[in-house]
């Protein structure tokens, strides 16, 4: 994860909102005070300029009624009205008035504290008007003193009482120019005085929000740094709780976040375990798609099944990979199939799965992809058909001699049993096949006892040498010259673990077969060897053999490979298939070598027990 920049960082942003609120609170807290105070200060300034000129108002008018009342000359009483005016303004003129005239009713300067004007009449609007009864008062800059005055003209009016009166008496006026700069400078002083204090609680509210941001932000960049931690699969850190405020009860609540998130992940993890090991370990392939019907997940069993890796597979089609995509679209596969047989089988193998699908889908929400289960059905299928076969031949072996003996049976009751010549031919007939019936059910019924599980065998320690030769010597005694028997057998003793019964009647099966289709003088071969752990026993003949594509299903139930000459030599179809099973469980096997027109070798092995001699 990349570092938050400065200005990005949540501590600089909670500074400066900080100090922002303080700066306008200070600066709408300046506003109004300046504001007021302005407005405080220059009426107060008005009041004491507008209490001065009455003041002085006054005295000026007593001393022009005074003039007015003497009797000396004009030029003597002029002179002292001057002087007395002169004095006044010296007396009553303070710092902040720059210009003070006293004129009298013909708008002549009286007295001034510029000497200049004294005598001259004045043009000024403003003392015309303060002549004419009008009070006037103005703001204006000097550019002189490049200061601000107020300029204030006012007439002197002779009996304050009167002033109502239209017929009042205007004695003069009296003209002032106050600056009021005095006013400006202590606001600008009070505001150079708010600004410092606004800039010292500024530094002091930054340091105080720089610690206060560190109480928020501390806790916070610990949980960030616990949460980079648990993104990487580590829930042993701990985030460090401060306090009991709700920031550390963030902080605990973080860690028992860690915690329960620490024990759902060993829960998802010892499920994902779990759920790979179910995977890996089924004896049938899965394989999940997404909702597009790609291919997500696939197990080795599915890979083993469809001869795919799963690199190849990953992000192909459900259906590319099942072949089914020139017969279904993928919305026929998931809304109306739930199972269905995939043949696989080519010109030398046969192979059928049985595909069965679930869709994956929340409840209620919709369709997120679909799980197939591949099961291997061939040998259920093989089974199956072997089961069809089976009791196809069986209806058919049995068919054959029932139809026989109903036919033979039929003419005797016509009439034929008073025959001496037909009667007794067709009797012996209807025995044979009579007879022939009787060791079809026997087979059947023994091949039924040993394919159950409760069936048992009586082991014994047995000679298989001398076993073998007993076995020779009967054949020999039972058959004619015709045919000769060749011994092969080892000279020592060989114990192996049989039940003599059963395998007594393994190799009578062998041994009657290769007599039934060997020629006339020819040689059956019975040998007998060791090969590791097991000794191997073979018969050989010397008859038509057997054509390559039918060697491996001389073992299979009712398989013959001539039919009509088996029948006639009175063979059930089922001798080999019983000498299969009683082979197979004695822990060996057996097999079949042949080449057609150079007769049949049979051969099976026993697992060796004891070897007499060693």
């Amino acid at each position: 994860m990349d570092k938050v920049g400065f200005f990005r960082s949540i501590h600089v942003k909670f500074v400066l909102i900080y100090v922002l609120l303080i700066l306008i609170a200070m600066q709408v807290i300046s506003v109004y005070f300046i504001n007021n105070l302005e407005a405080n200060l220059r009426n107060n300034y008005d009041n004491a300029l507008k209490n001065n000129l009455d003041f002085f108002e006054f005295n000026a008018e007593q001393k022009i009624l005074d003039a007015q009342q003497m009797k000396e000359a004009t030029e003597d009483k002029n002179s002292t009205l001057r002087d007395d005016i002169a004095q006044l303004i010296n007396e009553t003129k303070d710092q902040n008035i720059k210009e003070v005239q006293v004129l009298n009713k013909d708008g002549v300067v009286l007295g001034s504290d510029k000497r200049n004007l004294i005598g001259q009449v004045s043009t000024n609007s403003k003392i015309k008007l303060a002549l004419n009864g009008t009070e006037a008062q103005t703001e204006m800059y000097d550019p002189d003193s490049k200061q601000r005055v107020i300029v204030w003209a006012k007439p002197i009016i002779a009996g304050k009482e009167k002033q109502v009166d239209k017929n009042k008496q205007i004695l003069g006026a009296i003209y002032v120019e106050s600056s009021i700069e005095s006013v400006y400078k202590q606001i600008s002083d009070i505001n150079k005085i708010l600004t410092t204090g606004t800039v010292i609680a500024l530094g002091i509210t930054a340091i105080l929000g720089i610690f206060l941001a560190r109480t928020i932000t501390r806790p916070m960049a610990d949980m960030r740094k616990q949460a980079l931690v648990m993104a990487r699969g580590d829930f042993s850190r701990k985030v460090q709780v401060y306090g009991d405020d709700e920031i550390g009860q963030l902080s605990m609540t973080f860690n028992d976040l860690t915690r329960k998130l620490q024990e759902a992940t060993a829960i998802t993890e010892s499920e994902r375990r779990k759920l790979r090991s179910v995977l890996t370990y089924m004896t049938d392939g899965v394989i999940a798609t997404d909702r597009d019907g790609c291919i997500i997940l696939m197990n080795d069993r599915a890979e083993e099944m469809l001869n795919i890796s799963r690199q190849h597979a990953l992000g192909n089609t459900l259906l590319e990979l099942l072949r089914l995509n020139d017969q279904y679209t993928w919305d026929e596969l998931y809304n109306e199939y739930e199972s269905m047989l995939l043949d696989f089988s080519t010109d030398k193998v046969h192979y059928v799965l049985r595909a069965n699908f679930s869709v994956i889908q929340k409840e209620g929400g919709p369709v997120n992809g679909l799980i197939a289960v591949l099961h291997d059905v061939t040998e259920q299928e093989q089974i199956e058909n072997e089961r069809r076969e089976f009791v196809f031949n069986v209806s058919h072996e049995l068919r054959t001699p029932l139809t026989t003996m109903r036919s033979y049976l039929e003419a005797l009751a016509e009439g034929a049993w008073q025959d001496e010549n037909i009667a007794p031919r067709f009797l012996e007939v209807t025995q044979n096949e009579t007879e022939r019936m009787i060791r079809l059910v026997t087979d059947l019924l023994q091949l039924s006892k040993m394919d159950s599980k409760d069936y048992r065998f009586n082991f014994i320690q047995t000679d298989l040498v001398q076993f073998l030769q007993d076995i020779i010597e009967r054949f020999e005694m039972l058959q004619h010259e015709h045919l000769h028997f060749v011994r092969n057998l080892p000279e020592r003793s060989i114990m192996v673990q049989i039940d003599t019964d059963k395998m007594t009647q393994v190799v009578d099966n062998i041994i009657s077969n290769a007599i039934k289709y060997s020629p006339e003088g020819g040689t059956i071969s019975v040998s007998a060897s060791l090969h590791g752990r097991k000794i191997k026993v073979s018969v050989a003949d010397q008859g038509v053999g057997i054509p390559k594509n039918n060697v491996s299903k001389i073992f299979d139930r009712f398989f013959r490979v001539d039919r009509a000459r088996s029948r006639d030599l009175g063979g059930t179809g089922l001798g080999l298939a019983i000498t299969k099973e009683i082979v197979l469980a004695h822990g060996g096997d057996i097999w079949a070598e042949s080449e057609w027109g150079q007769g049949t070798t049979i051969h099976f092995t026993l697992p060796l027990k004891k070897v007499r001699g060693e």
